[in-house]
């Protein structure tokens, strides 16, 4: 069975021969040979697909007896479409000029003034079909180079979306070091004490192999999560009124709304609570210069909601054409983080201006502080010997 397109293609080609020798058929021969010299060029034209060259070779005998335009329009076009540079086609042009021009000269008594104005007119004949080949082939090599310049496009933008994750995740990786590796050096130091104050072997032993669990523990973590050697500082809930008030005194309109009664939350939600704060001021300031940003965080039973809104910017600013759903490349890595602690994270612009970003965390999922049960309570640690 033929496929769609090389019927497609059969059918212009059968377009491209027969449209041609119905214009010859039609036409007034002036010579007794010019239909059949015609028809011939009409039919060596899927020549053209060989080397174009070769239809317009093959045209010359159907324009020297005055019915070759046709035949030859279809010619020059291909060779200028295949060339694709002025320079490759110009030289082909000269014989159909020659030979639709030296019946006429040889079978007229012409004055100068028309053989100039005969020849400016055959030879913009033949110009014409041919730029047209030449701003077809311009045109598909352009669009050929602005594809693949979206393409390189859509691949740094994903770069930056990686690199954006990949900071993120050692931002991460750095606070799990600094959350789990405290209670596992902990956990070292109280069994090297016990192991230096005890007299027992068992409790010696146990004590020990303990010591180079937790230190065992604390290498493989440490070498899987790749740490950085520096360090930055985890801020988190209690920090939040310190940073609007930091924003506020560089200029920015920004004013805190807590609603609700704030409970206890871990370590991990309350650092990705002030992430999402901190990034979007950072945002507004950057983007919406002079606008006003409001801060609400709405303690729910089961969830915090963290609203982070701001107006339309006071002055007109350049959007940036490759701005990705409205926001920068940080807060790609902010969703990765707040659903690290299960929450969600989502952004946009508003409908009467402006942009709200847009954060929900549960109040009872904390993965990356550790179970109460895995540290010992003052009970127990009195009523041990």
């Amino acid at each position: 069975m033929v496929s769609g397109k090389r019927l497609r293609g059969l059918g212009t080609e059968l377009a491209a021969v027969l449209v041609p020798a119905v214009a010859v058929l039609w036409a007034q021969p002036p010579f007794s040979w010019s239909v059949a010299s015609a028809l011939v060029a009409c039919g060596l034209l899927p020549l053209r697909h060989i080397w174009p060259p070769l239809a317009v070779l093959g045209a010359l005998w159907g324009l020297a007896g005055g019915l070759g335009w046709p035949a030859t329009l279809v010619a020059l076009y291909t060779l200028g479409r295949r060339a694709g540079r002025a320079y490759a086609t110009a030289p082909w042009l000269v014989p159909p000029v020659v030979a639709a021009v030296t019946p006429v000269l040889l079978t007229q008594a012409l004055p100068w003034q028309r053989i100039v104005l005969t020849v400016a007119f055959v030879g913009l004949y033949a110009i014409a079909p041919t730029s047209l080949g030449l701003l077809m082939s311009t045109r598909e090599r352009l669009t050929e180079s602005l594809n693949d310049l979206e393409h390189a496009r859509e691949e740094a933008l994903a770069a930056s979306q990686e690199a954006a994750r990949a900071q993120e995740r050692a931002r991460i990786g750095r606070e799990i070091h600094d959350a789990v590796g405290h209670h596992a050096t902990l956990i070292a130091v109280g069994a090297a004490a016990i192991a230096a104050s005890t007299n027992e072997d068992e409790t010696r032993r146990g004590a020990e192999q303990l010591r180079t669990l937790a230190k065992r523990a604390l290498a493989e973590m440490r070498v899987a999560l790749g740490l950085l050697d520096g360090r930055e500082h985890a801020a988190g809930l209690t920090e939040i009124a310190a940073l609007v008030a930091g924003s506020r005194a560089a200029g920015v309109d920004v004013e805190l709304l807590p609603s609700g009664t704030p409970t206890e939350v871990g370590p991990a939600v309350g650092r990705a609570v002030y992430r999402v704060v901190q990034e979007s001021l950072t945002n507004a300031a950057r983007h919406s210069p002079g606008s006003a940003v409001r801060v609400e965080l709405r303690w729910q039973p089961q969830e915090l909601q963290v609203h982070v809104r701001n107006t339309a910017p006071a002055r007109p600013i350049r959007v940036r054409r490759d701005t990705v759903g409205g926001g920068g490349a940080g807060l790609t890595g902010l969703a990765e983080r707040v659903a690290s602690v299960g929450g969600q994270l989502s952004w946009g612009p508003m409908a009467g201006g402006g942009f709200a970003v847009r954060a929900i965390f549960p109040l009872r999922h904390e993965p990356l502080a550790l179970p109460p049960a895995a540290e010992p309570s003052r009970a127990e640690e009195t009523a041990a010997p």
